[in-house]
């Protein structure tokens, strides 16, 4: 007896009186950090992704749309298009939206890597700008843009011939600002990492989350097609279909969110596979992309059959 009460006096013990006053509180609360990240469940964010589904179909989507609308006197060629300011915007606001998302993970990311993606982003959306602005304003002078730049009837017809290098150039750096999509789908795969819940009746998407997962997957398909950035979207369902099955064998399911991206890309992936289908004989698109993966412009598509009929 008098032994046991001796080792519940002694000094440093886990809640005994010599204990630090901190210890135990820093211990539980830790504890209870863990404990709460892994058992909690993020409601759906109807918020979130409706301003994102909706600023991508206006700011993305509606941007090449709003410069054949808007009168080309409205902004002349020496000054930003329509497109350019509906580009400036996209490039703030999603940003935005993609921090918003990440505050709401229930899973701890690392920051250091959420900053970089989202600095990285900004960059690549930037060049994407300026390689868009000019092509735009090319289109509008009668650039063909199922045609490669050295085969357009107007770019050959600069003198002197080192002036075909520069339209040349911009085309070049296109790439480069959807090379750099690569973060975009970073952050998303980091936050889709934290979409799962042990308990299989959460694991259901709510009416609001049916109503905009068409839309959503919509738009991630002109992203994909008109972004050019299919090997990098493969990937990414690819590696995300590989944790939904790791972690069922964890008994962890997808709650809504994780539900809702999941199949967004999901019918991203069908309508790229059922538009590479029906273009798949076309023999201009077929020259214009030539190699293993075809995966036609949709705005090429626009310029070689529905501009030129008018």
């Amino acid at each position: 007896m008098e032994a046991a009460a001796r080792r519940r006096q002694q000094p440093g013990a886990a809640g005994g009186p010599g204990a630090q006053p901190g210890a135990s509180f820093l211990q539980a609360r830790h504890s209870s950090v863990k404990a709460d990240e892994a058992a909690s469940t993020a409601p759906f964010h109807l918020d979130l992704w409706f301003y994102f589904t909706l600023q991508n179909w206006i700011l993305d989507f509606g941007r090449p749309i709003a410069m054949l609308v808007f009168p080309l006197e409205w902004f002349p060629l020496s000054k930003p298009s329509v497109g350019d300011y509906f580009h400036m915007a996209y490039n703030i606001i999603t940003p935005f939206l993609l921090l918003k998302l990440i505050e709401r993970s229930p899973r701890t990311l690392p920051r250091s890597m959420i900053y970089v993606s989202i600095i990285t982003f900004i960059m690549g959306a930037s060049i994407h700008l300026v390689g868009d602005s000019v092509n735009h304003r090319l289109i509008f002078s009668g650039y063909q843009n199922h045609l490669s730049v050295r085969e357009n009837p107007i770019i050959k017809n600069l003198k002197p011939e080192t002036l075909v290098s520069t339209p040349d150039r911009f085309t070049a750096y296109k790439p480069s600002g959807h090379s750099l999509y690569i973060p975009f789908f970073l952050i998303l795969f980091m936050y889709f990492s934290g979409c799962f819940t042990p308990t299989k009746t959460e694991s259901v998407m709510p009416g609001a989350a049916l109503l905009l997962v068409v839309p959503s997957g919509l738009y991630y398909w002109y992203l994909v097609t008109e972004g050019q950035i299919f090997i990098l979207f493969i990937f990414t369902f690819f590696a995300m279909l590989a944790l939904v099955l790791h972690q069922k064998r964890k008994r962890l399911f997808l709650d809504s969110n994780g539900l809702f991206l999941f199949y967004s890309f999901a019918i991203t992936l069908l309508l790229v596979a059922l538009w590479v289908a029906w273009l798949w004989n076309d023999p201009v698109l077929r020259k214009k992309y030539p190699g293993v993966i075809y995966v036609p412009e949709p705005w090429a598509f626009y310029t070689l059959h529905v501009s030129s009929r008018h």
